[in-house]
């Protein structure tokens, strides 16, 4: 025999798959290749590692993508949709902030108090008054907990659903298509605890939906940005394809988280378009008429209490809140727009304002139905106006006037809202909309106004003003027109004179009053033709 090593023998090959078997013949073995595997194609992976001896379960190794669409399409790790997106697994409930409790039984031991009343510690006796107040203190701050134990909030696809109750459960679920708005709300106590609260407006909505009291203010204002690139709103151009795409909704950016825990003064993202001095705040609203008045009307009354010699307790109450009442409502301008800052953020308007409760306001330009600018008597000697807007999809209703984010220019010159009216609508200055005023036989009904009305078509804008004391104008673009009336009351007719009005989806819009019957026509034909023209043209 030879010591030679035996030459290697052929190859075995694998039977022909095609070749007939006899009937009950074992499947043909798996007969390995001695070589190295083929060679991957296009969007191969790799191999995945071995599992190891000890693989007994769930594989550990990665799932590895395979192009869906043949070898010409890339692969890459497969990613699962995130969680609160659509297709995505559901996210958790997450609960408010667990200082909530405390500051809703704040809130409610000033309520309580004030229920007590005067009378009842006169009664009562401090002591008792005080364990009374304690008492019902205590109540509240339970109630608070087991509130807040029982609330919780999360995004599930495209809803925010808010859980609340405890005998009579309730889910709220908020489309967040039909979202106008996210606004940070930072009342006094929330400010002193650094925390925030999140107000949503809803189109159609009655009242400011869902509230969520209270957020840290950093918690706020990145779901503020989640709400809003979900909803197809967010100021930064491609967040709204990327979360429709099933993909996690990115965190706020820097400047938003800044603006929100800097404070009152903090700068809103976006290019700064102007800043109000709180002097001009302050000034403004000492020449209005209840700030011009007051002095008058506390020297009459100081002169009745004098004569009659009658400094009673009731007497100097009433006088007080007298002197509230006529004073609540400049105090309460100076309050909500100290601070005001506004800015644009792409397609929206960013503004800053308050002092004992912060907001961060959003404003969609595209929402704006009409702007109205105001000149004051008393302010018209500085040159000063102001400027506000309606806006679709916010409540109009007295209560929840506060919130609305109508507040363009809270006071400026004429060079500081012309600017800021050529960023909200292009092409338009106050100074150079065409007025004409009505037909002379209108000073039957105004006689002493008629030369403040005035009524034009803009190449852009249908304009209107009115008012003799106050000045005002609105200006509504062509595009946001609903519908026009022409309206004739009992005098009119006698005088052939109409109004023409100009209604829009966020408020009364304006109205050219006592115009000529024949004019009057004319301009709601000319209306409706250009409000078909700006919507089809937009």
């Amino acid at each position: 025999m030879s010591d030679a090593p035996a030459e290697p023998g052929p190859r075995p090959s694998a039977p022909d798959p095609g070749t007939p078997r006899e009937p009950g013949a074992a499947p043909y073995p798996a007969v390995p290749y001695p070589g190295p595997p083929p060679y991957p194609g296009p969007g191969y992976a790799g191999p995945p590692p071995h599992p190891g001896p000890s693989y007994g379960g769930a594989p550990p190794y990665p799932v590895v993508a395979y192009p869906p669409g043949g070898a010409s399409q890339p692969a890459g790790p497969y990613a699962p949709p995130a969680p609160g997106t659509p297709g995505g697994p559901e996210e958790p409930r997450r609960r408010l902030h667990p200082l909530s409790p405390a500051l809703h039984g704040a809130k409610s031991l000033v309520v309580v108090i004030a229920g007590l009343s005067w009378s009842t510690l006169s009664r009562v006796g401090f002591g008792w008054f005080a364990a009374m107040v304690a008492v019902l203190a205590l109540g509240a701050t339970v109630l608070s907990v087991i509130s807040w134990y029982n609330t919780g909030y999360h995004v599930v696809g495209r809803e925010l659903r808010v859980h609340e109750g405890l005998l009579w459960r309730r889910t709220r679920a908020i489309p967040l298509e039909r979202l106008q708005a996210v606004e940070v709300v930072r009342p006094l106590l929330a400010q002193l605890t650094g925390l925030a609260e999140l107000r949503l407006e809803v189109v159609g909505g009655g009242k400011t939906e869902a509230p969520l009291a209270y957020l840290s203010v950093a918690d706020a204002a990145a779901l503020r940005e989640r709400l809003l690139i979900l909803a197809g709103r967010a100021g930064q151009p491609g967040a709204a394809p990327a979360a429709a795409a099933g993909t996690a909704a990115p965190t706020h950016p820097p400047s938003v988280a800044a603006g929100a825990a800097a404070g009152p003064a903090a700068v809103p993202p976006g290019r700064p378009l102007h800043a109000v001095r709180n002097q001009d705040l302050l000034v403004s609203q000492l020449l209005t008429p209840q700030a011009f008045l007051l002095p008058f009307g506390v020297a009459f009354v100081v002169a009745q209490f004098l004569s009659e010699d009658s400094w009673s307790f009731i007497a100097v109450a009433s006088t007080l809140t007298a002197m509230a009442g006529v004073l609540l409502q400049p105090v309460r301008r100076v309050l909500d727009d100290w601070n005001f800052r506004l800015a644009r953020d792409e397609g929206t308007l960013r503004v800053r304002n308050g002092l004992l409760e912060t907001r961060a306001q959003t404003v969609p330009l595209d929402r704006v139905q009409t702007l109205r600018a105001t000149w004051p008597l008393l302010w018209r000697m500085k040159g000063w106006l102001r400027l506000r807007l309606e806006v679709a999809g916010y409540s109009i209703g007295e209560a929840d006037e506060r919130n609305r984010p109508d507040r363009l220019l809270p006071v400026g010159g004429l060079p500081t809202a012309e600017m800021i009216v050529a960023e909200v609508l292009p092409g338009v200055q106050l100074a150079g909309l065409p007025f004409s005023p009505p037909p002379p036989r209108a000073r039957w009904l105004h006689p002493l106004s008629r030369g403040a009305l005035g009524a034009g078509l803009h190449e852009r804008v249908f304009a209107v003003r009115s008012g003799l004391l106050t000045r005002q104008a609105a200006v509504v673009p062509y595009a946001r027109i609903q519908s026009v009336r022409v309206v004739q009351g009992p005098l009119q007719r006698r005088l052939g004179l109409a109004t023409v009005h100009a209604d829009t989806a966020g408020g009364p819009g304006a109205a050219a009053e006592d115009r000529d019957v024949a004019e009057a026509w004319a301009i709601a034909a000319e209306l409706t033709r250009r409000s078909h023209a700006a919507r089809r043209a937009g």
